[in-house]
């Protein structure tokens, strides 16, 4: 009897279990991340301060939108980039995990001035990509637009927040 009394609460605790536990649902991403226009970039040369370029951008300023970047996304049109605002200046290092799509990093130092150009970083690659010097601003452009616009160390970057 005492046999029949330990199956009888053993059922009964896992028909409790079972019904208390909430269903939780795995969310898939299904669409594309849209692009947000939160501001304008410029990039100059160091030599004479002429524009080589007027992006739009989408600003990363907090944990989620940096740790996130452009993951996820099939693309990019070449006028537009991404900034990445740091409270502070220190070596970085980014990486390519889940960007579908190769990119050029602008490592910027608090001057607004590029301290290090990553060109052609790869697709879904995990290698860690880092700053020569220390950055405040991390500019993400598409593989090449680096090259075109002829950006070198010490040019410079003017931005500002949309209203």
């Amino acid at each position: 009897m005492k046999q029949i009394w330990i199956s009888v609460a053993l059922v009964g605790a896992l028909f409790l279990v079972n019904g208390c536990k909430e269903k939780t649902e795995t969310k898939v991403l299904t669409k594309e991340v849209a692009f947000t226009k939160e501001g304008e970039l410029q990039l100059l040369k160091a030599k004479n301060d002429s524009v080589v370029a007027r992006l739009d951008i989408e600003i990363a300023d907090d944990d989620y939108q940096t740790e996130t970047g452009l993951m996820y996304r099939k693309s990019m049109p070449a006028h537009q980039g991404m900034l990445f605002v740091f409270n502070d200046e220190r070596v970085r290092a980014f990486y390519m995990k889940n960007t579908e799509f190769p990119l050029d990093i602008l490592f910027i130092n608090s001057n607004k001035e590029i301290v290090t150009l990553v060109k052609n970083a790869k697709a879904f690659d995990q290698t860690s990509l880092p700053s020569d010097a220390p950055s405040t601003y991390v500019l993400e452009v598409n593989a090449g637009l680096s090259d075109k616009w002829g950006l070198e160390k010490g040019d410079k970057i003017l931005w500002n927040r949309s209203k």
